[in-house]
């Protein structure tokens, strides 16, 4: 029998509340949960003495604090952090520092000696923070070259500018600043950063890019059809037509370079038409005992993989182990591959790996699953092949002799064993016996408690911790955290990323391509020749009348099967936003793709607007391209489906916290609402819809606002219709700057030649913009001629009502006056609209996540950030909650906080702020999504009942009896002023009395009160 726990199981568990709460919100409960999908990186961390397991709840933002035992796991605090944690890292016995990938900050906890702490500082670093180690002193930290709190311009349009930073602090000597300051911040010439890893000797630290990419890159169709061309002596790659022998549109071509010249799949080398060269930077070293830290420049490892998830450092012989995904994406096409001579992509579309660096530099990748014969697909599950796979490799874990390797396969639900030896010398034997089944699905931590014998892993599809016997190599205890996440989010959550369910090598999922729910930054060419045409229903903005009368010959709007390269588009913030994939093939309004349509074109959720059945409709791609002996069953179909619709785009870290423009942003905002049309049809906002409100007049809208896009179609010039597109991930793109030269025909998109013309040199993405991606820059796009403006019209009859598009077809020249304009005015409009898109808006303001500690060392400038999340509050941008170490409270308006104790009642801004200064009050503050203030606040389980109410009232060490040991502690602060919400102010005065201590002896649950 082929060896696979199912993690249902998981959901009989134990929880280790120390409120008694449930594991999971219940279906009845109301939810108020907004879902990031962040991916973990290291949420398991053991002290040195072995002594405490501290684990990160990512959904309920907090660090669980566990005392350890032989097998057992006893929960003795549970700390609130900042929003999305998903890395942490201990310090010494007395701190743990945890890093908050969505609020943009690390949380210093301070340990007390029962087993609990307090947050006693919060820094504020760059975007999406996601590793922390520490070394010689020092703290390092990742995170994205931008976001609001560092203070310098993220230059966005400026070439050559690294993406990804590294934070250092003396983590013994911080200053006053809210940021640290930092001793340095290191900008690596790669793309958004993920992990971290430091040698035994703390004395070199080493940094990894997240989607490094694989040297892949587009050439637009223009490019293509005059690099085919005489003089040159290249061909167009075929099949130029599907099957059934119709033509397919001109497409595209990714092309790979090798070190030395860019290739094509028949290794025609196309270097005279990129203008760039990719280095595929991944993992720097960084010299920590130097002041300040500095990068290394004699090891610096290319070619280590795609999307690069943990690094760890072998304690023996110093090399080190990258975990991490490699894209195939220069092969082409999805389906069986009859047409084209087998060329598919079908359940070979990634690999795992484990990539080795050793000292030289040199990079020897290792594959997971190279039992796998590619050559064949696609066996039923389960199968003998599936068994022995693994997938999405993680974080790992290794022996103190360096010997064994234990790596959390996140999509296999397993942890993965190997001898070093074996992996470095590539003679390890991939086998189900080498792998220990955990029960909870997805492990994302490891903590090796190698005394013990003992394996803790995290696993987040359940939320819990599974220990291990790591000798046995068997799963001896599951225990669960509270978890806030409604149900249809833990159910749905498996289908993105379970590969042994997935697919029947049992190697990859939607997760190898849609990484934790976004993109992996690059293009693919799925087109199936084996496929048939689809109808496109529309709705059309600019029809395909227009595009026929532009291009002069009949136009075919329809979704042909073979489509050329397009971009990997994130699942984030789908919902209310229409038909899915570029061209909006994945649609309710036909009965393709194995469903029927959902009846007329019509707001909200009717044919191609509904988006639940857009999505569904992906179900065709188990067996066509994730590599699976069928589709899903339409009962898992629906439960992924809801799940994902959850998924939210975090907010804009280029625009003000107080979501304000610069002069120059809003010069582009102008220019995008103006009256005139942009492309003599309609202006910006005509096509890409900008409405906070879209379709907030539905009650059975869940998540109105329309952000680039009301799910409508359109001719752009191309030779396929798209749907419009939304803009909340511009910033996301930037990295390339180089295009080739254009053809000049009319149908190809012609673009200016308005700069970064010649050879640019080295760049870290081959990605940019556009359905294919192959637009380097903004400023480009923006450089359409027919965003140009022009002047070649009719003279305008005030009398004419008809829309600009009907004049057109009636033959009337109409022009383009509303266009960018020339010369350097235009260049100026074109600028101040680039940075407008960079800052577009998104479903959540740009406050939201962040945050602030409030305590007696605090400077102004602390105080000044408290005012701004208030007034944000206010503003109804976020909800706004505070939290000591004791209580919770919850923003309510009218300079009011609700304390999450009924006795404590409504607190005043300043008499909470005042509190922060007393002994062990610091306070926490934090702007959270809208509606959720109450439940993260003061009510973590949504039951009503609040807390510290939930808690036995005199109970001040957990023991769950109130006797004389309780007194003792209670005495021991007595005539103390005390922050709000301390145990042991029980009658809510503001200080610890003898009436506080007579009111406990009335509470004593034993005879006499006597100690158990």
């Amino acid at each position: 029998m082929f060896r696979r726990i199912n993690y249902a199981l998981a959901y009989c568990l134990i929880s280790i509340s120390a409120l008694g709460l449930p594991t999971t919100v219940s279906a009845g409960s109301k939810s108020n949960f907004t879902l990031f999908e962040s991916g973990q990186v290291r949420p398991l961390a053991l002290s040195a003495d072995r002594g405490r397991l501290f684990a990160l709840n990512t959904p309920d933002n907090r660090l669980e604090i566990f005392k350890v035992g032989d097998q057992r796991l006893m929960p003795v605090g549970s700390v609130p952090v900042g929003l999305e944690p998903v890395a942490l890292a201990v310090r010494n016995d007395k701190e743990v520092w945890v890093v908050n990938h969505l609020s943009d900050s690390i949380s210093i906890v301070s340990l007390d000696d029962n087993g609990g702490g307090r947050v006693t500082r919060t820094l504020q670093v760059g975007d999406e923070p996601r590793d922390i180690v520490f070394a010689s002193g020092k703290a390092f930290v990742t995170s994205a070259h931008r976001g609001q709190n560092t203070g310098v311009d993220p230059q966005l349009s400026v070439p050559g500018v690294g993406r990804a930073d590294v934070w250092v602090f003396d983590a013994g000597q911080l200053g006053d600043a809210m940021n640290g300051p930092p001793l340095t911040v290191l900008t690596l010439f790669t793309d958004t950063p993920r992990a971290l890893a430091v040698t035994p000797d703390g004395k070199t630290v080493y940094a990894a890019g997240f989607h490094t990419g694989n040297a892949t890159m587009t050439l637009n169709d223009a490019v293509v059809e005059r690099g085919v061309a005489p003089p040159f002596n290249r061909v167009y790659p075929g099949p130029a037509t599907n099957h059934a022998g119709e033509a397919q549109p001109k497409s595209g071509l990714i092309v790979k370079y090798d070190g030395s010249h860019w290739l094509d799949e028949l290794g025609q080398q196309w270097d005279d038409m990129v203008p760039f060269s990719l280095p595929d930077r991944d993992v720097f070293a960084i010299d920590a005992a130097a002041n300040p830290p500095a990068l290394r420049t004699d090891k610096v490892y290319s070619g280590v993989g795609t999307v690069l998830f943990n690094m760890l450092v072998n304690p023996a012989s110093g090399k080190v182990y990258v975990t991490n995904t490699e894209a195939l994406n220069h092969n082409r096409f999805e389906g069986a591959g009859g047409y084209s001579n087998g060329q598919t992509v079908r359940g070979h579309f990634s690999e795992n790996r484990i990539t080795v660096l050793g000292g030289n530099p040199t990079v020897a990748p290792r594959h997971l699953n190279k039992h796998i014969d590619y050559s064949q697909c696609c066996e039923p599950i389960p199968n003998r092949e599936n068994a022995d796979s693994v997938a999405l490799p993680l974080d790992m874990a290794i022996t103190g002799d360096g010997k064994t390797l234990y790596v959390a396969a996140f999509g296999t639900s397993e942890i993965a064993r190997y001898n070093t030896e074996e992996l470095e010398n590539d003679s390890f034997v991939p086998s189900s016996a080498a792998q220990i089944p955990v029960s909870g699905g997805g492990p994302s931590g490891l903590a090796l408690d190698e005394a013990r014998g003992l394996l803790y892993v995290l696993t987040r599809f359940d939320n819990s911790i599974s220990v291990i016997d790591a000798v046995s190599g068997r799963e001896v205890k599951h225990v669960a955290m509270f978890n806030p996440e409604p149900k249809h989010i833990v159910e749905g959550r498996p289908f993105l990323y379970d590969a042994a369910r997935s697919s029947s090598h049992g190697d990859s999922a939607c997760a190898s391509c849609h990484v934790f729910g976004d993109f992996d930054s690059l293009a693919w060419d799925l087109g199936d020749p084996d496929g048939d045409q689809g109808e496109n229903t529309g709705p059309f903005r600019s029809t395909p009348e227009v595009a026929a009368r532009v291009l002069g010959h009949e136009y075919n709007p329809h979704f042909r099967p073979m489509k050329g390269p397009m971009s990997t588009q994130s699942l984030r913030g789908m919902d209310n936003h229409g038909a899915l994939h570029w061209r909006g093939d994945r649609t309710g309004g036909n009965d393709a793709n194995a469903l029927p349509n959902s009846g007329p074109n019509v707001q909200p959720n009717g044919g191609s607007f509904d988006e639940d059945a857009a999505f569904r409709k992906f179900n065709v791609a188990f067996p066509g391209l994730v590599g699976r002996n069928a589709m899903l069953g339409d009962e898992q179909m629906q439960k992924f489906a809801d799940f994902v619709m959850e998924i939210t785009y975090p907010p804009n870290p280029i625009r003000n916290l107080d979501d304000s423009l610069t002069a120059q942003q809003s010069a582009g905002r102008d220019f995008y609402f103006k009256a005139l049309p942009s492309d003599s049809f309609f202006s910006c906002n005509g096509c890409h819809v900008l409405d906070r409100e879209g379709n907030a007049e539905y009650a059975d809208v869940s998540k109105p606002g329309f952000f680039g896009t009301d799910g409508h179609y359109s001719f752009d010039h191309v030779l396929q219709i798209f749907k419009i597109p939304h803009l909340r991930n511009m910033y996301q793109k930037v990295g390339m700057f180089g295009l080739a030269s254009q053809s000049t025909t009319t149908e190809s998109n012609y673009f200016l030649p308005k700069g970064n013309i010649g050879n640019m040199g080295s760049q870290i993405r081959g990605f940019g913009f556009g359905p294919d991606g192959s637009v380097d820059t903004l400023f480009r796009f923006l450089s359409a001629q027919i965003f140009s403006k022009s002047f070649f019209s009719a003279e305008p009859d005030p009398n004419d009502a008809r829309t600009p598009i009907e004049r057109y077809l009636a033959g009337i020249p109409i022009g383009n006056p509303g266009g960018f304009g020339f010369g350097a005015d235009g260049n100026t409009e074109r600028r101040n609209v680039e940075a407008f898109l960079f800052a577009f808006d998104s479903n959540l303001f740009p406050v939201v996540g962040q945050q602030v500690t409030l305590s007696a060392a605090s400077t102004e400038a602390v105080a000044a950030r408290i005012d701004l999340l208030k007034a944000q509050a206010d503003a109804e941008h976020c909800d706004l909650v505070a939290k000591n170490r004791y209580s919770g409270f919850w923003y309510v308006g009218g300079g009011k906080f609700r304390a999450s104790a009924q006795g404590i009642g409504d607190v005043g801004d300043q008499d909470l702020r005042a509190s922060a200064g007393l002994t062990g009050g610091e306070l926490t503050y934090t702007c959270v999504p809208p509606g959720s203030g109450e439940r993260i606040g003061i009510d973590r389980d949504n039951d009503g009942v609040l807390d510290n109410d939930e808690l036995r009232a005199g109970d001040l060490d957990g023991d769950d009896d109130v006797d004389k040991d309780d007194l003792k502690r209670l005495l021991a602060g007595k005539s103390a002023a005390v922050a709000p919400g301390d145990p042991r102010d029980l009658d809510y005065d503001g200080g610890v009395t003898a009436r506080d201590g007579r009111k406990l002896v009335a509470l004593c649950t034993r005879p006499r009160c006597a100690s158990n």
